[in-house]
């Protein structure tokens, strides 16, 4: 597989690259391979909350906020 970058991106691409200490293809397998995990994860947890509601394992409206609140208090 190929990818072409636009002359921009592929300067800050090498910029952080050589930041980093690595070359710019293997920062471009790193991230996409992290972002998949990523991905599969994200994918994982609705799938998660959606079998969790399905058997009614739901959480009211206020805790939902309480929960996020209690997320930006120290």
């Amino acid at each position: 597989m190929e990818v072409h970058f636009a002359p921009d991106i592929e300067k800050r691409l090498q910029q952080v690259a050589l930041a980093n200490g690595k070359d710019p293809e293997q920062l471009v397998k790193d991230t996409v391979a992290r972002m998949l995990e990523n991905q599969a994860r994200f994918i994982a947890g609705v799938e998660k909350g959606i079998a969790a509601a399905e058997r009614g394992e739901l959480i009211d409206h206020e805790d939902v906020v309480k929960r996020i609140n209690g997320l930006f208090e120290p």
